[in-house]
């Protein structure tokens, strides 16, 4: 057997966000979300998952998004680049969701609950080791809570080390799943849950028409280039940096390279996106570089 790289777009929203995923995000989000003595028993997921258009690949951003049986609304997304900002998105959808139920004349205490889930093929807080992360509104010095109507969720799949014979909770298992599908030949025997069976039924590239097979890959390949671009961008800049650096001290020349590194990382993946199709606005969101950047960009 041969199952799907989960941690792509695509891929995850077809596990997570079909029509036939209602049980399958039940019991992942019941497994991720800490919510007290209470269990998510029904769901609606919204936009369900769609073969999406090959050319161009221009739906560059690809959430799951559902409404509880509690009436909060999750935002759930998988992110494999570390782009510049990309905290401030998280933020911004969270908060953007949140302000879009209130309608005109409608008071403020109709406003429901929404959590942001984030999961990330990068490391996003090194300070501690905790694979799970939340947060959300609290004061500063006491740390008493002043609400948790925005709450945001990460779990960062680096810092997740266990194998396969260490999985011990539904909560391990279901990290396992997304971040080894893709390397797997087989369903693990420890794997009897019936909603992780049918999440790797759905990863199952066997099940896939070869407009889907043709999508995935594609995808894949495009998020490997612009990892590659990323590495690349930056060992250059620092090198760069490094070498101009010699003359003006050692210090000064690590710090400018990875200044540099970083910009030219900025570059390579607009370069590529531009190649790829996508939008300008798309760009700018996800790189930081200006309209005039872009255009210049686009004219050579």
């Amino acid at each position: 057997m041969q199952f799907l790289d989960v941690r792509t777009d695509f891929a995850f929203k077809r596990v997570f966000g079909s029509e036939q995923s209602k049980g399958i995000l039940i019991d992942f989000l019941n497994a991720i979300i800490d919510f007290g003595d209470e269990r998510i028993t029904d769901l609606t997921i919204v936009d369900p998952y769609q073969v999406p258009p090959l050319k161009g690949m221009k739906d560059s951003y690809v959430d799951v998004k559902a409404v509880l049986s509690n009436r909060a609304k999750v935002i759930i997304e998988m992110q494999v680049l570390n782009v510049e900002g990309f905290e401030k998105r998280v933020l911004y959808n969270a908060a953007k969701l949140y302000s879009s139920q209130l309608r005109r004349s409608q008071q403020y205490a109709g406003l429901e609950p929404v959590i942001a889930l984030t999961i990330t093929d990068f490391e996003m807080f090194k300070d501690f080791d905790k694979v799970i992360s939340y947060w959300n509104l609290r004061e500063k010095e006491q740390l008493v809570q002043y609400s948790d109507e925005i709450e945001l969720i990460f779990v960062e799949l680096p810092k997740f080390k266990k194998g396969e014979a260490e999985l011990r909770t539904v909560t391990d298992k279901w990290i396992y799943f997304i971040k080894n599908a893709g390397a797997l030949d087989f369903i693990p025997k420890t794997f009897t849950e019936l909603p992780l069976l049918e999440a790797f039924d759905l990863a199952n590239t066997a099940a896939l028409s070869e407009e889907e097979l043709e999508v995935q890959f594609k995808r894949r390949d495009f998020i490997m280039l612009q990892q590659g671009a990323l590495i690349k961008a930056e060992k250059d800049g620092l090198a760069k940096g490094m070498e101009k650096g010699m003359a003006k001290g050692l210090e000064q020349g690590i710090e400018k390279g990875m200044k540099e590194g970083k910009r030219e990382a900025k570059l390579a993946i607009a370069r590529s996106l531009l190649a790829h199709g996508i939008t300008l606005d798309v760009i700018a969101a996800s790189t930081g570089l200006s309209g005039e950047e872009l255009t210049s960009l686009q004219k050579q």
